[in-house]
Order: C-alpha cells, then structure tokens, then sequence
C-alpha cells in the first residue's frame, strides 16, 4: 500500500512491539525464575493491567481532544524510561521483587495511552475505502515483531535480562523518531456541547451500547482470551511440562505469532467479503480448541503447533473485530471507544494472566489451561446467541458510523 507516512507508521509500530514483546518473555522468565511460583506471574500481570483501568477512559477522552501524535510519543518516551529501569535492576546482585512489579505499573500507565493512541491514528493516515487492507498489512507486519521478539527475548537472557532490556530501549527511541516522520490528518474533536469529562465519558459509553456490533466485538474479545489463553501459563509448561529452558519459552511465545503473520498476509491480499461474522465466531471456537490440544499436550511440537494454528485464527478474529470497531465509530469517539477496548483487551491479557496464574496455582498448569479451552466455547456459543446482529454481518460495507440499524 504506496500511502503517504503508512510505511513510517508500520516502522514505528513494528519497532514499538518489539522491544515490549522482548520485555515480556523476559521480564515473564525473571519474575518466575526469581521465585519459581505461579501467583507471582499473576501479580505481573495484575500490575500492568490496574493502572489501565484506572488510566484508559481519562486517556480516551484526551486522545479526543488532543493531539494523537503527541500522546503516542509521550507514551513511548515513558516505556523507554522503564526499559532503563528495568536494565538497572536487572544488573543489581538481588535485584528486588517489588522493583519488577513497580516498573511494570509505570510500564501498563503508558500503555494506557499508547494503545488506543494507536487504534485511533491509523484512520486519520489511511482513507476509509483501504481501512480494513490497511488493519490486515499492519496486523501481519506487526506479527513479525512478536515472532522475532520473544524468540531474540530468550536468546538475549542467557547473556542477562540487561542486554534484552538495552534493545527494548534502542527500539523504542527508534519507534519514536520514525513516528514523527507520519503525517496525521486533523481529527475533529469532541462536539462542543460534551462540555463536561463526564458527559464525554457517557456519550461515548451510550453510542457503544446503542451499537451492538461494537458493544458484541469487544466484550467477545474480553471473556475469550480472558477466560481461555495460556499465555501467562507458558513459562510453567517450558520448565516443567516440556523441559526445554528460555530459549524454548520464546519459540513458544511465537508460535502464534507465526500463525498470525501467515494468516494476516492472506487478508492483507484477499480480505474477507461475505459472512464475516460468523467466520469470526468460528476463528475464536478453533481458538479454544487449539488451546485444548496445547493444554493436553506433552509433545513440543505439537504444542508449538496448537499455538501456531491458535494465532491463525485469532489473528482473523482481530482483523474483523477491530475493522467492524473502527467502521462503525466516527472520528470523535475513537479516542474513548478505543480507550474502552483497549480495556478490553488489558482484561483479556493482563487479567488474563492473573486468572491463568491464579488457577495454575489452585488447580495445576495443565488443569488451568484445559478450563480455559472449555470456557472460551462456551462464551463463543453464548456471544452468538446474545449478539446475533453481530454473528450476521455479512460484509463490511455495511457498517456505517452514523446508522446504528443498517443491520439486523
């Protein structure tokens, strides 16, 4: 796609994920080797994923009001203040606990701008006829970075956590001088009558729940991965169900990222145009069931497999999901519609985690990750009946921003 700043934007981005897809395998390993307990995996987790929560709806609002661009700089400049952090933790003799989880509490701040910062910039550089190709391109491109990252994560541990975290750094400074590069179309802002934080706030909250679509997209997102992923769960099967140490930790973090490149450059030539709902309620059941086999599984190859198809059929979840969320979204409210998926998907990831972690440790790794399988095709057969709106889509051009019933 020959758009002016989009090559910029992807540079910027691809950078950006990797230097956090590298931080997560490693911090993942440090905290966990530094304990050897599950719940301390769920406190990490749960450390990114509170201040999102209490950050990502003020955030929404300001990224409607303010400039997208200097946000997203700002964000980035905070996460190359926590990779120096954590690289001066990371070469102390003891390096504290408590350290780890403060620093990634500075890091889920950030990411509470960052993400729906991210979200909101792509369709004020991409016209709206090339927004879904677009969404595909920079979802396979950006898989590149989560496929190199954690495997580059493992490698770089056994030389120590502070050579990994000197490259999350120069990836970051470097994700933010391409960004300046982008020229950024002017958004429109917020209606002057939304005079109040809250009335902003509501308005936004009463368009999604007026729009089902948008209302069925993101909470599926919400309760399948939260309910149903294993990422937090990986470290435990690389040492003790698979034996096969860090480096293998990072092969399996990405597995599914491979699975979601191929899967994103099949979209990116030939995009989805019929039934596009139901294709996505079928890509998150396989999602599940992938996870079954992984959770049973004590074979690395087929473990990696599982999660290689996994990412496959995630990855075209998420290329309808957020196509369908930013059609059906107008200019003014994709700070704060974006704010409250990107919450979504911080519940589904980082909380995620905290469930994993915690049922790892209640119930077993393995017995945490088959009821994951099990309740993401339960939400799957439960979202399908509540939103059927949603499940009959059948093209994108038939979500608009403005008419809430152009489908039945």
């Amino acid at each position: 796609m020959s758009l002016p700043g989009f090559a910029a934007f992807l540079g910027a981005r691809l950078a950006a994920v990797f230097s956090m897809q590298i931080q997560a395998v490693v911090v993942a390993w440090q905290v966990y080797d530094l304990t050897r307990d599950p719940l301390a995996l769920a406190y990490a987790g749960l450390a990114q994923f509170l201040p999102m929560v209490v950050l990502l709806l003020p955030a929404g609002d300001l990224i409607d009001r303010f400039d997208r661009k200097r946000i997203l700089i700002l964000s980035w400049a905070l996460q190359v203040l926590c990779s120096a952090l954590l690289w001066w933790l990371s070469i102390q003799q003891a390096p504290p606990l408590l350290g780890f989880y403060a620093v990634l509490v500075l890091f889920g701040c950030s990411r509470a701008f960052a993400g729906p910062t991210l979200q909101s910039l792509l369709p004020q550089i991409v016209p709206r006829d090339q927004l879904a190709r677009a969404i595909a391109v920079n979802a396979s491109i950006m898989k590149v970075a989560v496929i190199g990252g954690p495997v580059l994560g493992g490698l770089l541990y056994a030389f120590g956590g502070a050579a990994a975290y000197a490259v999350c750094f120069g990836c970051t400074l470097g994700a933010i001088a391409l960004l300046a590069r982008v020229p950024v179309r002017h958004a429109s802002g917020v209606k002057a009558q939304e005079a109040s934080a809250w009335g902003r706030f509501a308005a936004g909250l009463r368009y999604m729940r007026s729009r089902p679509i948008i209302l069925g997209a993101i909470s599926l997102d919400l309760f399948a991965v939260l309910l149903g992923g294993v990422v937090a769960l990986l470290p435990i099967y690389a040492q003790e169900v698979l034996e096969v140490g860090p480096a293998g930790l990072g092969a399996l973090r990405s597995a599914s990222a491979i699975g979601a490149l191929g899967m994103g450059l099949y979209l990116g030539a030939r995009s989805l145009d019929h039934r596009v709902g139901r294709v996505m309620f079928a890509a998150v059941a396989l999602f599940g069931v992938c996870n079954l086999i992984f959770a049973l599984s004590t074979l690395f190859w087929l473990s990696w497999l599982a999660l290689l198809i996994a990412g496959a059929a995630d990855m075209i979840s998420v290329y309808v999901r957020t196509t369908l969320i930013q059609l059906a979204t107008p200019d003014e409210m994709r700070g704060r519609v974006n704010a409250v998926n990107m919450l979504f998907i911080g519940s589904s990831n980082e909380l995620g985690e905290f469930r994993a972690g915690v049922s790892a440790a209640w119930l077993g790794g393995v017995s945490a990750a088959l009821l994951g399988g099990v309740t993401t095709l339960a939400v799957v057969g439960l979202w399908m009946w509540r939103f059927p709106a949603l499940r009959e889509v059948d093209r994108f051009e038939q979500v608009t921003a403005n008419d809430r019933d152009a489908i039945k």
